[in-house]
């Protein structure tokens, strides 16, 4: 396995996790790759925002799963994202980049059963502006 392979390995997987409702950064692997100055700003910037969707979609999913469930239902956390979701709907989700509030908003537009398009657009739009700024900060930082 090359070594460009496991960098971008590393992001896909920071992204992913940090997108589920386990709490995990992304921000710094990016950041330090970024200083490496061995990969692709786009490779970059694609490979964090893939992983940072499909984990947002793994929760969208488990909402849609869980709707009934007694934990969801309970979760303080959770009904203040769901409140904020029943407030300003799908256009809620650009926010879901956010820390704290943007991983339940994404469960709660499952609970919600929002369509899966309707959930992906502002969703894809958020999390990869909020990695062109984070790459943006970093490769400014990183130069000599």
């Amino acid at each position: 396995m090359s070594l460009e392979f496991a960098g971008l390995g590393g992001l896909f997987l920071a992204a992913l996790i940090a997108s589920t409702i386990v709490p995990a950064s992304s921000e710094a692997v990016l950041a330090g790759l970024v200083a490496s100055g061995a990969y692709a700003p786009w490779m970059l910037v694609a490979t964090a925002s893939l992983g940072n969707v499909l984990g947002a979609t793994i929760n969208w999913a488990l909402g849609r799963w869980a709707a009934e469930s007694r934990w969801v239902r309970e979760n303080a956390r959770l009904a203040r994202a769901s409140l904020w979701f029943r407030r300003y709907g799908a256009w809620s989700l650009l926010l879901s980049w956010l820390p704290i509030i943007g991983d339940p908003l994404t469960l709660a537009a499952g609970l919600a059963r929002l369509r899966f398009l309707f959930f992906l657009l502002p969703v894809a739009v958020g999390k990869v502006g909020r990695y062109l700024v984070v790459f943006y900060l970093a490769d400014w930082i990183s130069r000599p």
